[in-house]
């Protein structure tokens, strides 16, 4: 009874040894098991990303967060009059008085210049850095006089002597200076914190910086009430403007030489970066903007329509680790179609431990990227943690194959795989074209070795 059962063990090993499709049965299966590890490397990766992400935006809150200018607008308060119908208590009879209702209209500016002078710096907190800001900014302009034909309004029912002049901003906290003339005459802006959230996808809290009264002679409009306004902020990582002029001209200057411009509406000088930094200019009508200039249900959202730019740190050390682990299984996969090859064709054992071994070197390489990239830059990250692998894994296969011929292979072909997957992670808009260009390549190499095979052993 125990020699049937050691000669069926040995009968089993030997189909293990001999046989191809066994084989490739236990390397498919290992593959799968690897993929184990490889899932924890990726949540790893994610994990970290997110740990970046809370520190930025605790920096950011406590520097001041992006900046959203949205103004100035002229607030106009109006009577209106409804009927409502009355019923006497006592004589039961009904009639209908009028009531008075204040309301206000908001207009935008005529002319809107904003002319930005924004010093970017660099915040750090332990291993982790979000680009801060201060702006010093100066928004001029000037606004005709409010029509209220639309609404068919009376002249007497204008309150002109409770008008304001009313400026949005997504962060009151970084605010050092907000000073406002209106025809040179200087008026206070207060922060009535009276927020509105926005649920569109800026995901930005708008606060008030509302002027006094500002009186009814300043508003006879026998020439544009013109507006001149000191506005000295502090933020983060973007600034944006709503081009509510009927013209808007505006002109950011930085000395931060990786900005990205987004919104609506891009610079239109081509000459924006330069090697000191940048001098972007925006020029917008109201012709090219689907809103009017005057309002009268409230301040409209218009968030979607806002321009800027963007202080954005070149690398994104997480987002290149995580594409790079999306390779993982195509890296484990080859790898052990490489040996799987060699031990066929050269009739060589390789254990299934030993292909487990090889796969947790590879699975290691992305631990040793990630932990390195965050004190380095990741070509560099890359690079220690690539050759550290492949020459791991051809000292290790130089061990098992006892030759030099097939370890020195193995090492070419791996340090080719690297290569190929950095320069997919580098690509952007040629990804997919070149990607499937190397797996076509390999597809066709490994059918060119594999007609050697003899599978009739299978």
């Amino acid at each position: 009874m125990e020699n049937t059962t050691k000669q069926s063990q040995s009968k089993f090993g030997n189909w293990l040894k001999t046989s191809i499709t066994a084989r490739m049965f236990v390397i498919g299966f290992l593959t799968l098991i690897l993929l184990i590890p490889l899932f924890f490397v990726e949540d790893l990766i994610r994990e970290r990303s997110q740990r970046q992400t809370e520190v930025i935006n605790e920096i950011n809150k406590q520097w001041g967060n992006e900046v959203l200018i949205y103004g100035p607008i002229l607030k106009v308060p109006y009577k209106t009059y409804q009927e409502k119908t009355v019923t006497n208590k006592n004589t039961k009879r009904v009639y209908t008085e009028n009531t008075e209702v204040i309301k206000n209209a908001y207009f935008f500016p005529e002319k809107l210049n904003i002319n930005s002078t924004v010093n970017p710096e660099e915040k750090k907190r332990g291993i982790y850095t979000t680009a801060v800001y201060n702006s010093k900014m100066t928004i001029t302009g000037s606004f005709v006089k409010p029509d209220f034909s639309d609404i068919e309004i009376n002249a007497e029912d204008v309150l002109w002597k409770k008008a304001k002049i009313i400026i949005q901003s997504s962060n009151v906290k970084g605010v050092n200076e907000a000073d406002l003339k209106l025809n040179q005459t200087s008026f206070e802006l207060t922060s009535k914190y009276n927020s509105q959230k926005r649920y569109d996808y800026t995901e930005v809290t708008l606060h008030t910086l509302e002027s006094k009264n500002i009186g009814k002679e300043l508003l006879e409009f026998q020439k544009p009430l013109a507006f001149h306004i000191n506005f000295n902020i502090k933020g983060s990582e973007q600034l944006r403007f709503i081009p509510t002029g009927k013209q808007t001209e505006a002109q950011i200057m930085s000395n931060w030489k990786t900005a990205n411009f987004f919104g609506d509406f891009l610079p239109y000088n081509e000459n924006k970066i330069n090697d000191n930094g940048f001098d972007a200019k925006w020029k917008i009508l109201d012709l090219n903007r689907p809103f009017s200039q005057e309002h009268f249900n409230g301040i409209p959202n218009l968030n979607e329509f806002a321009f800027g730019v963007n202080f954005m740190i070149p690398v994104d050390e997480y987002q290149k680790s995580t594409r790079s682990a999306k390779y993982g299984f195509l890296v484990i996969g080859l790898t052990f179609l490489v040996f799987f090859l060699i031990q066929t064709l050269s009739k060589i054992h390789i254990h299934p431990f030993q292909y487990l071994m090889i796969g947790l070197a590879l699975i290691m390489f992305y631990t040793l990227l990630v932990s390195i990239s965050e004190h380095s830059n990741f070509l560099k990250a890359y690079l220690i943690a690539g050759i550290s692998v492949v020459a791991l894994i051809t000292l290790y296969s130089k061990s098992i194959l006892k030759t030099f011929k097939f370890p020195l292979f193995i090492g070419l072909s791996l340090s080719a795989l690297y290569t190929f997957i950095y320069v997919i992670i580098q690509l952007e808009s040629y990804a997919l074209l070149v990607g499937s260009i190397g797996l076509f390549l390999i597809l066709a190499t490994v059918m060119f070795i594999s007609r050697k095979i003899d599978w009739s052993n299978g």
